[in-house]
C-alpha cells in the first residue's frame, strides 16, 4: 500500500499498475451509473463484537464502533453492503512479496455469499495505530514491552473478515427501512501547511504530479455527506482515534461515519499536542503534515457540519 521514495531518486511504486487501478475504478463507476435502479436504505451503528482490532500503540485505545449502509433494490434484496469502520487490513505484512486484499477479501466475500449484492469496505479514523488484531496473546515478545508476536496467516484473515461481515450483517440487520432519504452533498477545499521535509519531498517530486502551492502548502477536498438518518465526513489522511471520537461526537445524525483517506492519503492526522510528545508518536509525527494539520482539519470539518 505504500510507495516511499527510494532515497536514490526513485521511488517504489508501480505506476502501470496505478494507472490501471485508476482506469479500472472509472470502468466501475460508469458501469454503476449505466445500472441506476430505484432503493431504499438501512443504516445501522454499533460496536463490533469479537477479536477484530486494538490500538498497537495503546491496546485499548479505540474506536469499537461499526458503522453499516446497505442499500436494497425494489425486491427487498441487497444491492450492496457498505462497512465503515477503522483498522489497518495487515494481517500477513510487508514480507510475503504478494498483493493481497488481507482480511478484506473475506469480509467482503462472506457478506456477499451471505445476503446477495455487492459489499464494500471503507476505512475510519484508523491512523496511530489501529490494526488487525492478530495478536497472539500466549506469545509476548521478549523485553517485557507489551507486546505480541502476530499471527500472519490467511486463516487469521479468514477469521477476523468473517467476524466483522457477520458483526456488520448484525448491526444492520434490526435498522429500519428508509424508503426515501434524502441526499445532500457539501465539499470544501481546505490549505494545510506541510513542515515535514519529508512529505514536501513526496508532494514536490512524486510523479503523480500532486498539486502543492507555493507556500509551501498543499489544498485537500473535505466532503461531508447527509444521507438518510446519517452524516459521513471524509479525512484526507489517517487520523488518529482521538480525533476521530471528537468529530463524530460533533457531529449530527443518527449515524455518523468517517471515511478515511479521502479523497487523499496526506500522511497521519494528529492534534498538536500529541504531535511529536511520546517517544512512540515519532513515526506517525514525521509521517505527518505537520504540527497544525489537525487542528485545521478539525476547524474546518466542524464548520462544514455546522452548515
Amino acid at each position: 500500500c505504500y510507495a516511499f521514495p527510494d532515497g536514490q531518486g526513485g521511488h517504489s511504486g508501480d505506476m502501470k499498475y496505478i494507472d490501471h487501478v485508476c482506469e479500472q475504478t472509472v470502468v466501475a463507476i460508469n458501469a454503476a451509473l449505466d445500472n441506476l435502479q430505484p432503493a431504499s436504505l438501512k443504516i445501522g451503528t454499533d460496536e463490533a463484537q469479537g477479536r477484530i482490532a486494538y490500538n498497537y500503540y495503546a491496546p485499548d485505545l479505540y474506536d469499537r464502533r461499526m458503522s453499516v449502509v446497505q442499500a436494497l433494490g425494489s425486491d427487498g434484496k441487497a444491492i450492496a453492503t457498505l462497512v465503515n469502520y477503522a483498522i489497518h487490513p495487515e494481517v500477513l505484512g510487508s514480507d510475503e512479496g504478494i498483493l493481497s486484499p488481507d482480511l478484506i477479501g473475506p469480509l467482503c466475500d462472506s457478506i456477499e455469499a451471505k445476503v446477495g449484492g455487492m459489499a464494500l469496505f471503507v476505512n475510519g479514523a484508523q491512523g496511530g495505530m489501529i490494526t488487525a488484531d492478530n495478536r497472539r496473546l500466549d506469545e509476548p515478545k521478549a523485553g517485557g514491552s507489551g507486546y505480541w508476536n502476530d499471527s500472519r496467516s490467511w486463516d487469521e484473515c479468514l477469521r477476523i473478515g468473517q467476524t466483522m461481515a457477520s458483526e456488520a450483517l448484525r448491526i444492520v440487520s434490526h435498522a429500519p427501512v428508509q424508503r426515501q432519504p434524502q441526499l445532500k452533498c457539501t465539499a470544501i477545499e481546505v490549505e494545510f501547511p506541510v513542515e515535514s521535509d519529508d512529505l514536501w519531498a513526496v508532494v514536490s517530486h512524486s510523479p503523480l504530479n500532486y498539486p502543492h502551492n507555493e507556500n509551501r502548502s498543499i489544498t485537500a477536498q473535505i466532503n461531508f455527506v447527509e444521507l438518510g438518518n446519517a452524516q459521513i465526513l471524509t479525512i484526507p489522511g489517517e487520523a488518529l482515534p482521538n480525533i476521530g471520537f471528537y468529530l463524530k461526537r460533533k457531529m449530527h445524525g443518527e449515524h455518523n461515519l468517517l471515511f478515511g483517506l479521502a479523497n487523499d492519503a496526506f500522511g497521519y492526522i494528529l492534534t498538536k499536542v500529541d504531535y511529536k510528545s511520546f517517544p512512540r508518536y515519532d513515526y506517525v509525527s514525521r509521517v505527518s503534515l505537520g504540527e497544525m494539520t489537525g487542528e485545521i482539519l478539525i476547524e474546518k470539518s466542524l464548520e462544514l457540519v455546522g452548515e
